[in-house]
């Protein structure tokens, strides 16, 4: 990589910054995260970046989109520092990221169906409950939380946002999530891995609870598809910026 920062075109830290409409302060920032390989000075001490830079900038901005900010640093940081099998590896991981996304999706969508469907079988969340860990009609908080992945606190975090009703046993004030709650647990949390926020999903609940009021869900779904599938494209998108750069850097 030395030698091709030591060849081509020079360029202040203001050229690279209006190219790519960012501050001077942003390029300064960037190289100091390793974004960017660490730039030339001039005898008197400035700053002097090369096209390499601004392939640099090309590439970590591209994929920002698809992998985050955190992500894209990291993947940059990796490349300039040699170790590109690592940069590769945080890669795969956002792709696995996106395909558990996905799966995430087609369980929502499954369950959307399951809602839409006229059925008088029970849940098998709350049929034949176990007394240890079940209540009159439903499951205690505990055991749905583990089944869940989540602790308590972020199920009664949801129940003081209105996303979760469990009836309260009448006799020990204990919550019992019966089927209704479990529902809306489930789609809350499958939900919230979709990347909605708590107040998005506050609306899209209230309809699942009333008759008819799966269209909102509906579009909900549609929505998530087409962020899946812009995200997927984005990283098509970095990853041939990155391939540019790592040519570039042979």
């Amino acid at each position: 990589m030395g030698r091709n920062l030591q060849n081509g075109e020079r360029l202040r830290p203001v050229d690279l910054a209006r190219g790519h409409g960012l501050s001077t302060q942003a390029i300064r920032n960037y190289e100091e995260a390793g974004i960017l390989p660490a730039a030339d000075r001039t005898p008197h001490g400035y700053r002097t970046y090369t096209p390499l830079h601004a392939r640099a900038l090309d590439a970590f901005l591209a994929l920002v989109p698809g992998h985050g900010h955190h992500t894209a640093t990291s993947i940059m940081r990796a490349v300039n520092e040699g170790a590109v099998d690592e940069a590769f590896r945080l890669i795969d991981e956002s792709h696995a990221q996106l395909l558990d996304d996905r799966r995430t999706l087609q369980a929502v969508e499954s369950a959307l169906r399951d809602l839409a469907r006229t059925t008088s079988g029970p849940d098998p969340a709350v049929s034949t409950p176990d007394p240890a860990v079940s209540g009159p009609g439903g499951t205690f908080i505990g055991p749905l939380a583990d089944e869940l992945g989540l602790r308590p606190a972020t199920l009664r975090k949801w129940e003081r946002a209105g996303l979760v009703r469990p009836p309260r046993d009448p006799l020990t004030g204990y919550r019992v999530y019966d089927e209704a709650a479990v529902r809306d647990a489930r789609l809350t949390h499958q939900l919230r891995r979709g990347g909605y926020l708590l107040e998005q999903i506050a609306p899209l609940i209230a309809q699942v609870r009333a008759a008819g009021g799966l269209e909102p869900l509906e579009a909900a779904l549609r929505d998530w598809h087409g962020r899946l599938s812009a995200r997927g494209r984005t990283m098509l998108t970095g990853a041939a910026e990155l391939e540019a750069y790592l040519r570039e850097c042979e």
